[in-house]
């Protein structure tokens, strides 16, 4: 197991008292037990979970839920968790998967970095997918930007030989910096032909946020990278 020490335990995010709505409130409490997770220290059987052995793809930060339930409705083959610390946008993302009636989607409402140090078996993941992280703009902060290279070793150690990790982010200067990042990590390969951005998959879902910022002149930046090394190399 990877450690974490306290430098590296600085968080990513703030949780904000948010308003949650009924719906929300009544879907967290009513579908939590179909739709949620627990990590709590502990290690996730996941095929229990799911009911099956499936490629398994992991999201961090999914907002609202939209696009991964756009995802897990368009690749049914695939197992998908979502982890979220905001409780409005988890039970939203669990009454909508409710009513698409879907099945291979579940959420964890706990801080990604310690499910992942401990919660996730090492190559268990086919892919781990980051769509537009808090960029933390002010210099005091890039600290607690989440995309470091101690948090981009700790998902090599948890994604498949050939798995992928996909950020993708409307802040040019993040953009960059992720690329940096990845650079200091020798478990991933771009898979860009000029080692920088590519065009946006079509497997990932243009988010009402995405939308919002191109009206407003955003340019948004994708990044694949495919986990190049086995764990014995790590």
């Amino acid at each position: 197991m990877i450690s974490v020490n306290h430098q590296r335990r600085i968080k990513s995010f703030v949780i904000r008292s948010g308003r949650m709505t009924n719906s929300q409130k009544r879907a967290y409490v009513d579908l939590w037990d179909e739709y949620g997770l627990v990590c709590d220290h502990q290690c996730i059987d996941v095929e229990s979970a799911f009911g099956r052995k499936a490629s398994l793809v992991l999201e961090i930060g999914f907002g609202m839920g939209d696009s991964l339930v756009e995802q897990a409705i368009n690749e049914s083959e695939r197992d998908f968790l979502g982890i979220e610390v905001h409780k409005a946008g988890v039970g939203r993302l669990m009454n909508e998967a409710k009513k698409a009636g879907i099945s291979n989607l579940r959420v964890i409402c706990e801080d990604a970095v310690q499910v992942l140090t401990e919660g996730i078996k090492p190559q268990s993941l086919h892919g781990v997918q980051i769509y537009f992280p808090d960029p933390w703009q002010k210099i005091r902060h890039f600290k607690r930007r989440l995309i470091q290279p101690y948090f981009l070793d700790l998902l090599a150690h948890r994604v498949e030989l050939n798995g992928y990790c996909h950020c993708a982010t409307d802040w040019a200067p993040y953009a960059e910096w992720m690329l940096t990042a990845f650079a200091k990590v020798g478990t991933w390969n771009n898979t860009s032909d000029n080692g920088g951005f590519v065009p946006r998959p079509d497997r990932r879902p243009v988010t009402k946020f995405e939308s919002r910022g191109e009206k407003l002149g955003h340019q948004v930046f994708d990044l694949v990278f495919k986990r190049c090394l086995s764990d014995q190399h790590l």
